[in-house]
C-alpha cells in the first residue's frame, strides 16, 4: 500500500540525515523532495504546495530537542501534517433511522457492489445489525446475481425485483418490506456508469429524494488517483455525500486519491477496502494512514484484527492445555486459521513497525499455509492428538497423502515440537524465571 510513496518520502528525509539543525538551506531541499514525492503519487499541485508550505512553516518555527534528530522531527511535523490532510479522525456511518438507509453510489467498475456486500458484513458482525440488501443496479448485466452470491456469503438477504427497470421503485418498496420484515439497517446498491453522465446523476438524485437515506456512500476506485478526486467532487456537487469508500487499496495504487479527497471534497473517508475477501474493509483511521504512508507501520490495527478473532473461554482453554504439555496439531490448526481470518499476510506484516521494506519484494500470500494445512489434515486424529505417534511410517504416508515430501513433514514436526517447548516455557513461571536467570548479562 503506497509503496512508491513512502519510498520517496523516505529518501527525502536522508537529506536531513546527520544535520545538527533545521534551517533554511536543509528543509528546502527536503521539502522539495516530499512535494515531487506527493505530486508523483497523483496529488493535486495546489495541496502538494499548502502541504509543504504547512511543513516548513511548522518546522522553522519549532525547537529541535537536543534528544531528537532533525530528520526525526520533519518526519513528525510530516506524519502530523499528512494525518490532518485526511481528515484527522476517523467518522462513523451514521445509523440513526429506523431502518437506518445507506446508499451507495459511484461509477461502474469502482467496486460498489462488492463493498455492499462487505459493509453488510461489517454492520453485521460489528455492529450487531440486521442488513437488508437492495440490488437497485438493474442495468449491468448479473449485477443482481453478484449481489445475491455476497449477500449469501455474510448471510445477508437481498431485495430484488427481477422484472423491474424502475430503481426509484424498487428503493422505496425494499424499505417497506425492511419495516414490515423487522431490519435495522437498508444497504442500497445502486447502478453506474463508465463515465458521468446526467441520466446516470437524475437517477441517483431520484433516488436520494425518494428514501432520504441517513448515509450517502460514494465509493470511488483509488487506483484512478487524482481522476478520482474530480469525480467525487462532480458526485459531491449532485448529491451532497457524508463520505467517500476508498476501494482497491491492494492494487498498484499511488495514494494520491486518500491523501487529497478530505481537501477537494471537504467529506471524509469512512472505509478503506482491499481484496475479495467480505472480511476486507476497514474503517478509515487518518493518523495510522499517515504512519503506514512514513514507514511506521500500523501497529494498533494490528492489534485490533487480532482481538476480532481473540476468543477469551478458548484463550483461557488453550493455555490450560500448553501448560500440560497437551497443545496438539488441532490446535495449531486452529491457530492458523484465525490468522487466516485477520486478512492479507502481507499486509498484515506491514503493519508491524519497520516490515514494510523488508516484506514489499517477498512473495506472501493467502496460500502461505496451505502446505502446512495439507500435512496436517493428512494426518489421522490420534496423530493430530498425540504428535508422539509420528514414526518414520507414518510421516511417509501422511507426505503422499499430502502432496509434500518427508522433508517437508519432519520440518513441520520440529518446528511444532519446538513451539510447543516454548509455549510450555512462557507459561510456566518457575522455568520462566529460571531462564531469565540464566540469560548472560551485559
Amino acid at each position: 500500500m503506497f509503496e512508491n510513496l513512502s519510498d520517496k518520502l523516505d529518501r527525502a528525509f536522508k537529506t536531513l540525515k546527520g544535520q545538527g539543525r533545521i534551517t533554511d538551506i536543509n528543509i528546502a531541499e527536503t521539502l522539495k523532495e516530499v512535494r515531487k514525492a506527493l505530486l508523483d503519487a497523483d496529488v493535486n499541485y495546489r495541496i502538494a504546495k499548502e502541504f509543504t508550505d504547512s511543513i516548513k512553516e511548522k518546522a522553522l518555527g519549532m525547537s529541535v530537542l537536543t534528544a531528537v534528530r532533525p530528520g526525526e522531527m520533519m518526519i513528525k511535523i510530516t506524519r502530523d501534517e499528512l494525518a490532518r490532510l485526511m481528515g484527522s479522525r476517523s467518522q462513523d456511518v451514521n445509523l440513526k433511522g429506523n431502518p437506518a438507509v445507506i446508499l451507495i453510489a459511484g461509477l461502474q467498475g469502482s467496486g460498489k457492489t462488492t463493498f455492499s456486500g462487505k459493509l453488510a458484513n461489517f454492520l453485521k458482525t460489528k455492529r450487531g445489525r440486521s442488513v437488508l440488501l437492495v440490488a437497485g443496479d438493474v442495468y449491468r448485466p448479473a449485477a443482481v446475481e453478484q449481489l445475491k452470491i455476497l449477500g449469501e456469503q455474510v448471510s445477508a438477504p437481498v431485495y430484488s425485483e427481477e422484472d423491474s427497470k424502475n430503481p426509484v421503485k424498487i428503493a422505496e418498496n425494499a424499505i417497506r418490506h425492511a419495516r414490515l420484515q423487522g431490519f435495522n439497517t437498508v444497504i442500497i446498491d445502486t447502478a453506474g456508469r463508465l463515465a458521468i453522465d446526467q441520466e446516470m446523476m437524475d437517477e441517483i438524485a431520484a433516488i436520494k429524494k425518494a428514501v432520504n437515506p441517513e448515509e450517502i456512500l460514494f465509493v470511488v476506485d483509488s487506483m484512478t488517483g487524482q481522476d478520482a478526486v474530480n469525480t467525487a467532487k462532480e458526485f459531491n456537487e449532485r448529491l451532497d455525500f457524508d463520505g467517500v469508500v476508498l476501494t482497491k487499496l491492494d492494487g498498484d495504487t499511488r495514494g494520491g486519491a486518500a491523501i487529497s479527497i478530505m481537501s477537494v471534497v471537504h467529506k471524509p473517508v469512512k472505509f478503506i477496502s482491499s481484496g475479495e475477501k467480505m472480511e476486507a474493509l476497514d474503517v478509515f483511521y487518518p493518523e495510522r494512514m499517515a504512519d503506514r504512508i512514513l514507514g511506521m507501520g500500523d501497529i494498533v490495527s494490528l492489534v485490533e484484527k487480532a482481538q476480532e478473532q481473540y476468543d477469551e473461554e478458548e484463550a483461557r482453554k488453550l493455555q490450560k492445555k500448553i501448560a500440560k504439555n497437551k497443545f496438539d496439531f488441532d490446535d495449531f490448526l486452529s491457530q492458523i486459521q484465525q490468522i487466516k481470518k485477520m486478512g492479507n499476510l502481507k499486509d498484515l506484516a506491514s503493519m508491524i513497525p519497520g516490515m514494510g521494506k523488508a516484506v514489499r519484494n517477498m512473495d506472501i500470500t493467502d496460500d502461505a499455509f496451505k502446505g502446512i494445512e495439507a500435512i496436517i489434515r493428512s494426518m489421522t486424529p490420534a496423530e493430530r492428538a498425540n504428535p508422539a505417534l509420528l514414526n518414520g511410517s507414518r510421516r511417509q504416508r501422511i507426505a503422499a497423502g499430502s502432496g509434500t515430501d518427508i522433508q517437508e513433514v519432519n520440518r513441520l514436526v520440529k518446528q511444532f515440537d519446538e513451539t510447543r517447548k516454548m509455549m510450555r516455557v512462557m507459561t510456566d513461571k518457575n522455568k520462566m524465571s529460571k531462564l531469565m536467570r540464566n540469560m548472560p548479562k551485559k
